[in-house]
């Protein structure tokens, strides 16, 4: 296996092939300026922005997989809106958990009968923070 976001498993076998390309990760700092009268603005790190990661995966009957079936699955992790892990090679991604924020999917090839034999799901990712109880 080679990792996983929640349930959707990223994994080569004999049989079949389910990965993805193009793996983007972006860091960003949280900056607030303060306007000053007469003078450039007076800049101010507030902490840590939320990470965002990007990828795109690859859905083909020639590996394997049913590729409609896997977008339906991607579309029912991104509509319930639920924060999972994300590891890779063993490790987790980040120190919180992540949701699905954009799901887009192509549909490249279908077949006589209307079976979606190729397709493709661009996947964005923002970290989760949950709210702290006190």
């Amino acid at each position: 296996m080679i990792g996983a976001l929640g349930s959707a498993v990223f994994s080569v076998t004999e049989k079949t092939m389910q990965t993805f390309d193009e793996f983007s990760r972006r860091n960003a700092g949280r900056w607030a300026k303060h306007d000053v009268q007469g003078q450039k603005p007076l800049t101010q790190w507030l902490g840590p922005g939320l990470d965002s990661i990007s990828f795109t995966m690859r859905f083909d009957v020639h590996y394997g997989l049913n590729p409609r079936k896997e977008l339906d699955k991607l579309v029912e992790l991104e509509r319930k809106a639920k924060a999972m892990a994300l590891t890779i090679g063993g490790k987790k991604l980040g120190v919180n958990l992540w949701v699905i924020t954009s799901l887009e999917e192509n549909w490249l090839s279908v077949g006589k009968n209307g079976e979606l034999l190729v397709a493709t799901a661009n996947v964005s990712l923002e970290e989760y923070v949950a709210a702290v109880k006190k």
